[in-house]
Protein backbone atom coordinates (compact mmCIF):
# COMPACT_ATOMS: atom_id res chain seq x y z
CA UNK A 1 0.00 0.00 0.00
CA UNK A 2 1.11 3.98 -0.66
CA UNK A 3 2.62 6.17 1.86
CA UNK A 4 0.19 8.94 1.77
CA UNK A 5 2.02 12.14 0.18
CA UNK A 6 3.49 14.25 3.66
CA UNK A 7 4.37 17.75 3.48
CA UNK A 8 5.18 20.59 5.77
CA UNK A 9 3.31 21.55 8.04
CA UNK A 10 3.78 25.82 7.15
CA UNK A 11 3.89 24.69 3.56
CA UNK A 12 0.30 22.64 4.29
CA UNK A 13 -1.35 25.60 5.92
CA UNK A 14 -0.26 27.99 3.39
CA UNK A 15 -1.36 25.86 0.31
CA UNK A 16 -5.12 26.22 1.41
CA UNK A 17 -4.57 30.34 1.67
CA UNK A 18 -5.12 30.56 5.22
CA UNK A 19 -2.50 32.83 5.59
CA UNK A 20 1.86 32.84 4.29
CA UNK A 21 4.27 30.18 5.08
CA UNK A 22 5.92 32.68 7.32
CA UNK A 23 3.20 33.57 9.63
CA UNK A 24 2.36 29.65 9.68
CA UNK A 25 5.35 29.11 11.44
CA UNK A 26 4.29 31.77 13.91
CA UNK A 27 1.34 30.45 14.32
CA UNK A 28 3.27 26.39 15.20
CA UNK A 29 5.49 28.44 17.33
CA UNK A 30 2.81 29.95 19.76
CA UNK A 31 1.20 26.69 19.76
CA UNK A 32 -1.85 27.63 17.97
CA UNK A 33 -1.40 24.56 15.80
CA UNK A 34 -2.72 20.94 16.19
CA UNK A 35 -2.79 18.42 14.53
CA UNK A 36 -4.93 15.65 14.84
CA UNK A 37 -6.22 17.37 18.09
CA UNK A 38 -2.45 17.53 19.52
CA UNK A 39 -0.32 21.02 19.56
CA UNK A 40 1.87 20.44 16.59
CA UNK A 41 5.98 20.91 17.20
CA UNK A 42 8.15 22.66 14.76
CA UNK A 43 9.27 20.90 11.53
CA UNK A 44 5.89 18.51 11.85
CA UNK A 45 5.09 16.63 8.15
CA UNK A 46 1.62 15.80 7.40
CA UNK A 47 -0.40 14.14 4.65
CA UNK A 48 -4.03 15.25 3.37
CA UNK A 49 -5.38 12.88 5.98
CA UNK A 50 -4.77 14.60 9.07
CA UNK A 51 -7.06 17.02 10.10
CA UNK A 52 -5.29 20.44 11.06
CA UNK A 53 -6.04 23.74 13.00
CA UNK A 54 -5.37 26.67 13.42
CA UNK A 55 -6.51 29.35 16.29
CA UNK A 56 -9.03 26.18 16.52
CA UNK A 57 -10.23 26.91 13.21
CA UNK A 58 -9.97 23.83 10.62
CA UNK A 59 -8.00 24.59 7.31
CA UNK A 60 -9.91 24.80 4.12
CA UNK A 61 -9.22 22.51 1.29
CA UNK A 62 -6.76 23.27 -1.09
CA UNK A 63 -7.90 25.51 -3.90
CA UNK A 64 -8.21 24.49 -7.12
CA UNK A 65 -5.02 25.80 -9.04
CA UNK A 66 -5.38 29.19 -10.80
CA UNK A 67 -3.27 30.13 -14.33
CA UNK A 68 -4.23 33.16 -15.43
CA UNK A 69 -3.00 35.04 -18.88
CA UNK A 70 -2.14 38.81 -18.83
CA UNK A 71 -1.86 41.69 -21.26
CA UNK A 72 -0.46 44.02 -19.16
CA UNK A 73 -0.92 48.07 -20.28
CA UNK A 74 1.41 50.30 -19.75
CA UNK A 75 1.47 52.06 -16.92
CA UNK A 76 0.19 49.10 -14.55
CA UNK A 77 2.86 48.26 -11.86
CA UNK A 78 3.30 44.49 -11.24
CA UNK A 79 2.59 44.60 -7.33
CA UNK A 80 0.16 42.68 -4.85
CA UNK A 81 0.56 45.76 -2.80
CA UNK A 82 -3.06 47.53 -2.78
CA UNK A 83 -1.80 51.43 -1.58
CA UNK A 84 0.32 51.52 -4.78
CA UNK A 85 -1.68 52.97 -7.19
CA UNK A 86 -2.66 51.05 -10.49
CA UNK A 87 -1.27 47.52 -9.22
CA UNK A 88 -1.71 44.77 -11.02
CA UNK A 89 -4.45 42.96 -8.58
CA UNK A 90 -6.42 45.73 -8.57
CA UNK A 91 -6.08 46.27 -12.44
CA UNK A 92 -7.59 42.63 -12.81
CA UNK A 93 -9.90 42.41 -10.11
CA UNK A 94 -10.00 38.65 -10.12
CA UNK A 95 -12.46 37.60 -7.31
CA UNK A 96 -9.51 35.23 -5.97
CA UNK A 97 -6.13 35.90 -4.15
CA UNK A 98 -3.54 35.62 -6.54
CA UNK A 99 -0.42 37.27 -7.18
CA UNK A 100 1.83 38.01 -10.90
CA UNK A 101 4.86 34.98 -11.65
CA UNK A 102 7.67 37.65 -12.19
CA UNK A 103 7.37 41.29 -13.24
CA UNK A 104 7.25 43.56 -16.45
CA UNK A 105 8.34 46.96 -15.68
CA UNK A 106 5.81 50.05 -15.76
CA UNK A 107 6.86 51.14 -19.31
CA UNK A 108 6.48 47.86 -20.72
CA UNK A 109 3.07 46.06 -21.70
CA UNK A 110 2.71 42.14 -22.45
CA UNK A 111 2.18 38.95 -21.37
CA UNK A 112 2.10 38.28 -17.64
CA UNK A 113 1.29 35.01 -15.87
CA UNK A 114 -0.47 35.18 -12.72
CA UNK A 115 -1.67 32.40 -10.26
CA UNK A 116 -2.57 31.74 -6.76
CA UNK A 117 0.31 28.84 -6.84
CA UNK A 118 3.30 29.77 -5.06
CA UNK A 119 5.49 26.14 -6.11
CA UNK A 120 5.45 27.06 -9.90
CA UNK A 121 7.10 30.89 -9.53
CA UNK A 122 10.60 29.67 -9.17
CA UNK A 123 10.04 26.83 -11.74
CA UNK A 124 9.14 29.48 -14.32
CA UNK A 125 11.38 32.41 -13.79
CA UNK A 126 14.80 30.45 -12.84
CA UNK A 127 17.09 31.29 -15.48
CA UNK A 128 18.66 27.57 -15.15
CA UNK A 129 15.20 26.34 -16.52
CA UNK A 130 15.92 27.83 -19.36
CA UNK A 131 12.22 28.66 -20.12
CA UNK A 132 11.86 31.38 -23.06
CA UNK A 133 10.36 34.56 -23.21
CA UNK A 134 9.80 36.17 -26.51
CA UNK A 135 9.41 39.94 -26.33
CA UNK A 136 9.39 42.83 -29.17
CA UNK A 137 11.51 45.64 -28.71
CA UNK A 138 11.12 49.35 -30.72
CA UNK A 139 14.42 51.16 -30.60
CA UNK A 140 14.99 54.81 -31.30
CA UNK A 141 17.24 54.50 -34.42
CA UNK A 142 17.78 52.16 -37.11
CA UNK A 143 19.12 49.03 -36.66
CA UNK A 144 22.80 47.47 -37.50
CA UNK A 145 23.93 43.76 -37.86
CA UNK A 146 26.24 44.67 -35.62
CA UNK A 147 24.01 45.73 -32.81
CA UNK A 148 21.69 42.16 -33.72
CA UNK A 149 25.19 40.14 -33.25
CA UNK A 150 26.44 42.00 -29.77
CA UNK A 151 22.69 41.89 -28.26
CA UNK A 152 22.66 37.95 -29.17
CA UNK A 153 26.07 36.77 -28.20
CA UNK A 154 25.98 38.42 -24.61
CA UNK A 155 26.23 42.19 -23.10
CA UNK A 156 28.04 43.32 -20.23
CA UNK A 157 25.41 44.77 -17.41
CA UNK A 158 25.07 44.53 -14.11
CA UNK A 159 28.23 43.00 -12.86
CA UNK A 160 27.64 40.37 -15.42
CA UNK A 161 27.36 39.43 -19.02
CA UNK A 162 23.74 38.07 -20.38
CA UNK A 163 23.62 34.77 -21.45
CA UNK A 164 23.76 34.40 -25.37
CA UNK A 165 20.11 34.45 -27.35
CA UNK A 166 18.30 34.62 -30.11
CA UNK A 167 17.69 37.64 -31.93
CA UNK A 168 16.33 38.80 -35.04
CA UNK A 169 15.65 42.45 -37.05
CA UNK A 170 11.81 42.76 -37.72
CA UNK A 171 11.77 45.94 -39.63
CA UNK A 172 13.88 48.52 -39.42
CA UNK A 173 13.58 50.22 -35.42
CA UNK A 174 12.49 46.86 -34.42
CA UNK A 175 13.61 43.39 -33.29
CA UNK A 176 12.84 40.28 -32.08
CA UNK A 177 14.63 38.64 -28.91
CA UNK A 178 13.55 35.55 -27.02
CA UNK A 179 15.63 35.63 -23.26
CA UNK A 180 15.71 32.86 -20.89
CA UNK A 181 16.93 35.09 -18.23
CA UNK A 182 15.09 37.85 -16.60
CA UNK A 183 17.66 40.14 -15.16
CA UNK A 184 16.33 43.74 -14.04
CA UNK A 185 15.28 45.84 -16.83
CA UNK A 186 17.70 43.31 -18.71
CA UNK A 187 16.41 44.56 -22.42
CA UNK A 188 16.86 48.28 -21.74
CA UNK A 189 19.85 47.43 -20.21
CA UNK A 190 21.29 45.95 -23.30
CA UNK A 191 19.97 48.15 -25.54
CA UNK A 192 21.88 51.20 -23.66
CA UNK A 193 24.92 49.63 -23.35
CA UNK A 194 25.05 49.18 -27.12
CA UNK A 195 24.00 53.34 -27.48
CA UNK A 196 20.21 52.56 -27.98
CA UNK A 197 17.00 53.76 -26.38
CA UNK A 198 14.02 51.33 -26.08
CA UNK A 199 10.70 53.23 -26.81
CA UNK A 200 8.52 50.36 -26.83
CA UNK A 201 8.91 47.17 -25.39
CA UNK A 202 6.31 44.24 -25.44
CA UNK A 203 6.18 40.55 -24.37
CA UNK A 204 4.90 38.59 -27.09
CA UNK A 205 5.37 34.97 -25.23
CA UNK A 206 6.49 32.71 -22.08
CA UNK A 207 7.09 29.49 -22.45
CA UNK A 208 4.21 27.84 -24.72
CA UNK A 209 1.73 30.59 -24.62
CA UNK A 210 1.41 33.84 -26.71
CA UNK A 211 -0.07 37.13 -26.48
CA UNK A 212 -1.93 36.47 -29.73
CA UNK A 213 -5.06 38.34 -29.48
CA UNK A 214 -5.40 39.26 -26.15
CA UNK A 215 -6.06 43.38 -26.02
CA UNK A 216 -4.05 45.72 -23.73
CA UNK A 217 -5.82 45.30 -20.26
CA UNK A 218 -7.58 41.96 -21.19
CA UNK A 219 -6.93 38.39 -19.38
CA UNK A 220 -7.93 34.94 -19.55
CA UNK A 221 -7.62 31.53 -18.18
CA UNK A 222 -4.90 29.18 -19.51
CA UNK A 223 -7.26 26.46 -21.38
CA UNK A 224 -6.53 23.03 -20.37
CA UNK A 225 -4.05 22.00 -23.26
CA UNK A 226 -1.68 24.83 -21.90
CA UNK A 227 -2.17 23.66 -18.57
CA UNK A 228 -0.85 19.95 -19.53
CA UNK A 229 1.95 21.29 -21.61
CA UNK A 230 2.72 23.20 -18.57
CA UNK A 231 2.90 20.35 -16.44
CA UNK A 232 5.03 18.58 -19.21
CA UNK A 233 7.69 21.58 -19.37
CA UNK A 234 8.06 22.20 -15.52
CA UNK A 235 8.23 18.39 -14.75
CA UNK A 236 12.05 18.44 -14.79
CA UNK A 237 12.17 22.35 -13.61
CA UNK A 238 14.26 23.24 -10.38
CA UNK A 239 12.66 25.32 -7.45
CA UNK A 240 16.20 26.03 -5.87
CA UNK A 241 19.36 26.95 -7.57
CA UNK A 242 21.41 24.29 -8.64
CA UNK A 243 24.48 26.17 -8.87
CA UNK A 244 25.46 29.69 -7.17
CA UNK A 245 25.39 30.91 -10.85
CA UNK A 246 21.47 30.06 -11.40
CA UNK A 247 19.31 32.70 -9.13
CA UNK A 248 15.76 32.77 -9.38
CA UNK A 249 15.29 36.17 -11.97
CA UNK A 250 13.89 39.72 -11.54
CA UNK A 251 11.96 39.16 -14.74
CA UNK A 252 11.73 42.92 -15.17
CA UNK A 253 12.18 43.86 -18.55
Amino acid sequence: MTEPTQYRLNKFISDTGYCSRRQADKYIEQGLVTVNGQVAPVGLKVSASDEVRVEGKPLKEKPARIYLAYHKPVGITCTTERHIKGNIVDAISYPERIFPIGRLDKPSEGLIFLTNDGDIVNKVLRAGNAHEKEYSVTVNKPITANFINKMASGVPILDTVTLPCSVSQISKNTFKIILTQGLNRQIRRMAEYLGYEVVKLKRTRIMHVRLAELRSGQWRLLDKYELAQMDQLLQHSSKTANDCNDNVQDDEE
